[in-house]
């Protein structure tokens, strides 16, 4: 175990020293350039953290849901044993006793998310099918 505990580290730092020592060699080259990134990618960049976050977004509020035994939801989100007086999915809503269990935050926060992965995502796709002008 001792040897492992000395050989390890030792190995690890003579191969961070060899790769320092390659890289220093080979800075003489200059780095590719990167492309640049269009208005299209920017707006795909956009859609896809909307499009992660409203299926979360919707996963929790469905977490509200009952699913097997209905009376189950309302014990656990209004504290007393009743079957839900409605439930649906979208927009989210549960409502236990004539309250809504559902953070009232949940269904804009999804009209948001919605809107604006569908709005990148039409901008993307315009964005990428449209000749590129000649530039000035």
């Amino acid at each position: 175990m001792v040897i492992l505990a000395l050989l390890l580290p030792t190995w690890a730092g003579i191969t961070y020293v060899g790769l320092a020592r390659a890289r220093r060699e080979n800075a003489a080259l200059p780095p590719p350039p990167r492309p640049r990134r269009t208005p299209a990618k920017k707006a795909a960049w956009i859609a896809a953290p909307a499009f992660v976050g409203g299926g979360a977004l919707h996963v929790y509020g469905l977490s509200y849901m009952p699913f097997l035994q209905p009376e189950d939801a309302c014990w656990f989100n209004a504290g007393h044993m009743a079957v839900p007086d409605s439930s649906s999915a979208l927009p989210v809503s549960l409502v236990c006793a004539g309250e809504e269990i559902v953070p009232w935050w949940v269904n804009p926060g999804l009209l948001v998310l919605a809107v604006t992965a569908v709005g990148a995502t039409v901008t993307s796709v315009v964005l990428a099918l449209r000749r590129p002008t000649e530039s000035r």
